[in-house]
């Protein structure tokens, strides 16, 4: 692993990790985010990218799915064994359903190659912006019911007693919805607010996030009582303040 910016480099810069195989992508890339103003650090393989991540603190990486021994899929899915840090996958596939495996891994986003610099600054700006959590409430931990509680100093649920941590973009979506708890917020609503203006079309964004918190806070995620879908509309977080009944 190389890197050409000084190791004096301010830390208030975002550091961003570029992983990729070739040395051109790699160039452009770091052409265009020191441009931006960014610290930008390498690596050329799933296994250098692991070991950056621990050792860098990178505040994003930038991933390329398909590289040797170690594909971006696999360096994903062992990085997220240790890591929260945003990811955004960079793949010349343009199927739905490798986008959709990237994102179910745990990707904040994707970029198909090719891809123009202004593309690169919108997607790379709009999940540093994502991944600055909104302010804590003056209540640090919110009890729901008995069984659940949020804890917004660590950005976790707490299930039965256990504490599960949640990713920036989930915790994005549960603190906007528990701020409109008992309103139903919109599919693009919730875009703009949790992932920004420029994802307005991208509802698949919603559902599988909304999918990710079930599996993490509901008893039944097939059988939803925390968050509730309004069918056509978007999503109600049941109004617990209220003592509402539960719905699927």
């Amino acid at each position: 692993m190389t890197s050409k910016s000084p190791r004096t480099a301010p830390r208030d810069m975002k550091r961003i990790l570029v992983v990729d195989d070739e040395p051109r992508m790699i160039g452009f890339i770091r052409m265009n985010l020191e441009l931006e103003g960014y610290q930008v650090v390498e690596a050329h393989d799933g296994l250098q990218a692991l070991e950056a991540i621990r050792t860098q603190l990178p505040d994003l990486v930038l991933l390329d799915v398909m590289m040797p021994n170690l594909d971006g899929f696999e360096t994903l899915r062992m990085l997220r064994e240790f890591s929260s840090t945003p990811v955004i996958m960079l793949t010349a596939k343009s199927e739905e359903d490798d986008r959709i495996q990237g994102l179910e891994l745990g990707a904040d986003d994707y970029i198909t190659k090719p891809f123009s610099p202004r593309e690169l600054s919108s997607r790379v700006k709009a999940v540093l912006r994502r991944s600055d959590m909104p302010n804590s409430p003056e209540k640090s931990i919110l009890k729901i019911d008995d069984r659940l509680s949020v804890d917004f100093n660590r950005r976790e649920v707490i299930v039965n007693g256990q504490h599960i941590k949640l990713r920036p973009t989930e915790y994005r979506l549960l603190f906007h919805l528990i701020e409109n708890a008992g309103w139903t917020v919109t599919h693009e609503q919730i875009l703009a607010k949790v992932w920004g203006y420029e994802y307005r079309d991208e509802t698949h964004y919603v559902r599988l996030y909304v999918n990710y918190l079930r599996e993490k806070i509901e008893e039944d995620p097939q059988n939803p009582k925390y968050i509730l879908t309004e069918r056509g509309v978007g999503y109600r977080f049941v109004d617990f303040r209220k003592g509402e009944n539960s719905e699927s």
